[in-house]
């Protein structure tokens, strides 16, 4: 979060994700988990082709996926 109480970054965009998509963010991590091999933008077409997502959001999902540190 920021000094306002606001939350900064990639995670700024879940409520639209969730609300665009119709799913948690947790499903959309969990996603990312079966191609964590993957580099981040292979993640972030994944998202885009296969589940209609736009490319902002997308790329916040992996940047945040990334950040947190793939399970190995």
């Amino acid at each position: 979060m920021g000094e306002d109480g606001k939350i900064k970054g990639p995670a700024s965009y879940f409520p639209s994700i969730e609300k665009k998509y119709g799913h948690p963010v947790t499903h959309w991590l969990n996603l990312l988990d079966t191609v964590k091999d993957k580099k981040h933008m292979h993640m972030v077409a994944l998202l885009k082709t296969e589940h209609g997502m736009g490319h902002g959001h997308a790329n916040a999902l992996v940047a945040y996926y990334l950040a947190a540190g793939k399970p190995d």
